[in-house]
Formats: structure tokens, C-alpha cells, sequence
């Protein structure tokens, strides 16, 4: 395995970005972010799978399958966020540093959205920059698996 493998983990009507919302999430699609995530991947060497469902239980099933096979997860757990102790728990369980990312600044938005059940259990958290939330998600995780490949 690739000493640098992220799991990139897309979230509930993800699939729907262009067209949901473009007020609060501009006019880039799904496949935009992915192609930008492919393009950040091969600039810094690192293997990324990028996945989407609007499913609680196929993100679950995914984090748990990340064991063994990826060294980070960069998550936009989008509105399981506010909802999901499930979704917290399996990436507790799995032991595997994650980065919280949200395309828009969800403290901005609406109350029940300024609650995030996943953060405490994020390595961090980066909101409210676009598209770049993720490649800075990005960049994140792949500091903290260098961090643990140099300490050894």
C-alpha cells in the first residue's frame, strides 16, 4: 500500500452541487471537486479515492472498510454532520486520522447546523472556502500521515 492513501468521503445531495443551492455553493459540481482532487493527488504523490452516497449506512460501511487500506479520510459528511452519532462513532472506531470539510462556512448558516457531531473526533475542520475546503482538507491529511510516518 502507498504510504500515502486518503479516503475522500462526499456526503448526503453532494452529488447534486451545479445546480442545489448556488447562492451558498456556487455553480462547481461533484465531478469539479474530484477532478481538482485528482489534480492535488498526482501534484503530491499521494493515492486518493474519492466516494459519494446519499446514504448514512454506505458512509459507515465505508470508514469501517478504510481500515488497512487508506492512512487518511478527508470527510464532507454534509447533513449527517448535524445528525449522524453513527456516522461519529465509525470514524472514532476506525482509528484513522479524518478531516471535517463543508463547502460552505456552517456557522453562518442555520442554527441546526452549527453543531457538528463529527469535529471532536476530526483531526480538524475546514469550512466555508468552497471547493478548496477540500484541497485544503487535503493538504491537512497529508501532513498528519507524514507526522506519523516521520515519528515513526
Amino acid at each position: 500500500m502507498n504510504s500515502r492513501r486518503i479516503l475522500v468521503i462526499h456526503g448526503p445531495n453532494l452529488n447534486l452541487l451545479g445546480i442545489r443551492e448556488p447562492k451558498i455553493y456556487g455553480k462547481v459540481t461533484l465531478d469539479d471537486i474530484n477532478k481538482a482532487i485528482t489534480t492535488f493527488a498526482g501534484e503530491h504523490g499521494i493515492d486518493v479515492e474519492a466516494f459519494q452516497t446519499n446514504s448514512e449506512a454506505d458512509m459507515i460501511d465505508k470508514i469501517q472498510s478504510s481500515i488497512g487500506n487508506f492512512h487518511a479520510i478527508v470527510i464532507n459528511p454534509a447533513a449527517y454532520t448535524h445528525t449522524s452519532i453513527a456516522l461519529r462513532d465509525a470514524i472514532l472506531g476506525v482509528g484513522i486520522p479524518a478531516v471535517e470539510v463543508h463547502m460552505s462556512n456552517i456557522h453562518q448558516r442555520e442554527d441546526f447546523r452549527k453543531r457538528s457531531y463529527i469535529s471532536d473526533v476530526a483531526a480538524g475542520q475546514v469550512i466555508g472556502f468552497g471547493l478548496n475546503s477540500y484541497l485544503l482538507g487535503l493538504r491537512a491529511a497529508v501532513a498528519l500521515i507524514d507526522e506519523k510516518n516521520s515519528a515513526g
